[in-house]
């Protein structure tokens, strides 16, 4: 699958060094097709070759060049035939919300598209039944937003835990978890269709991704219960009948179900709204947040157990965390603005780059050689190409008037 978020070319931006300045590629440098609304698409994509054979070919040249060459060609990358290259989605949420405490916030969902450029909404999402809205803010949190909490497995994003209240000026007391089943987008389908129900809903929870299953763990339900704050599920999303059917319709998959695993040995974890990382077989997660003292714990997948953290790992545990193809994991020290990998041999976290933008990251994803960082407050995505030596950093701005929530790296949509 192609990489994701390319650096900008020279032409475009001032540098593409660690230190380089904010840019994003406008599709004003490349070649401009005219629109040209009866173009006709059932030429052939190369001249004397039968269109499979054709579609080998140009399978084999990145996207973003055959994108400018051709409308058939445009067209051809963003059909269901042509492998998928990846590109960035985002929860979006207004930069500028209404003061009034009845104002009821929504969610915007995004995906950038690395070719042309552009942001594009996603269609709009299923209502939960019973129908609950999903809180940002709240007066009783006034320095802090509530936790929308979503993963990407198997190429889907999936909406996992989120705060409810009947009443947006209710107490603290009265929130609940506002998805009993979790929401699932599939962008090659362009799709969103219901999870299996959740045993106990949750909010402010432990939640991950390891080997194309989901976890959560911990948290909170309507109210604060131990058995809940030491419980934790896992739904496997590719069960073999799912992976035999590619159907895109929006029933819900065969075999699609939470199954309890091993409970945590106590209930430390439900402090936080976290993110569990997948890791070579493991789950791995902290109970806190930010560079605070910390407790943090290792899922075997293989022996059900968990286990104590590495000392080196959760030392250097101080920001948002995240694991390149379950391989390679990548931290945000959101201090010093430093992006850093671990190292098992070593039991330590080797220094990659270091940069202002970094500074307070909300949240980190990686993909297809790429790492992308929620920057403070949600302003925009810093894009670290980690496999360039040195790294080489850029940024690429959201909608106007829209502040990031959560991001993740997905296969592009389809289009018509």
């Amino acid at each position: 699958m192609a990489n994701p978020i390319y650096p900008p070319s020279p032409s475009s931006s001032s540098s593409s060094s660690s230190s380089s300045s904010s840019s994003s590629r406008s599709p004003s440098k490349r070649r401009k097709l005219t629109n040209n609304p009866h173009v006709n698409y059932s030429q052939p994509l190369i001249p004397g070759l039968p269109d499979h054979l054709a579609q080998v070919c140009l399978s084999l040249v990145h996207p973003s060049s055959l994108y400018s060459v051709c409308w058939s060609w445009r067209h051809l990358i963003y059909s269901s035939s042509f492998p998928p290259f990846l590109s960035l989605y985002a929860l979006l949420s207004s930069s500028n919300p209404q003061p009034h405490p009845n104002h009821s916030e929504s969610i915007q969902f995004y995906n950038f598209d690395p070719i042309s450029s552009h942001w594009r909404a996603l269609p709009t999402p299923p209502v939960p039944d019973p129908p609950h809205r999903l809180l940002l803010r709240h007066p009783s949190f006034i320095s802090r937003n509530l936790p929308v909490q979503s993963v990407s497995v198997a190429g889907n994003l999936v909406l996992l835990a989120a705060t409810s209240s009947n009443f947006v000026s209710a107490p603290s007391s009265n929130f609940v978890p506002a998805l009993p089943r979790p929401l699932v987008f599939n962008p090659l389908c362009k799709n969103w269709k219901f999870g299996p129900s959740l045993s106990n809903p949750r909010r402010w929870c432990a939640a991950g991704v390891l080997r194309d299953s989901v976890y959560v763990a911990s948290g909170f339900g309507t109210s604060y219960s131990t058995d809940v704050a030491r419980s934790a599920e896992r739904w496997e999303f590719n069960t073999r009948a799912n992976k035999r059917n590619k159907s895109c319709g929006g029933v819900e998959p065969v075999g699609w179900e939470w199954k309890k695993v091993s409970s945590l040995r106590d209930t430390r974890f439900s402090r936080d709204a976290i993110d569990a990382v997948g890791w070579r077989g493991k789950l791995c997660m902290v109970n806190v947040k930010g560079a605070a003292a910390k407790n943090g714990v290792v899922y075997d997948i293989e022996k059900d157990v968990w286990e104590d953290m590495p000392e080196g790992m959760i030392s250097g545990w101080r920001g948002p965390v995240t694991a390149m193809d379950e391989e390679v994991m990548f931290v945000v020290d959101e201090r010093e603005g430093a992006l850093r990998k671990y190292d098992q041999g070593r039991d330590c976290w080797e220094e990659i780059m270091e940069s202002e933008r970094l500074v307070r990251a909300q949240q980190i994803v990686a993909g297809g050689g790429r790492v992308c960082v929620a920057c403070a407050g949600g302003k925009g995505i810093v894009v670290i190409d980690v496999v360039a030596s040195p790294a080489k950093l850029w940024v690429e701005d959201l909608p106007a008037g829209l502040e990031a929530v959560a991001i993740h790296i997905l296969p592009r949509m389809t289009r018509p």
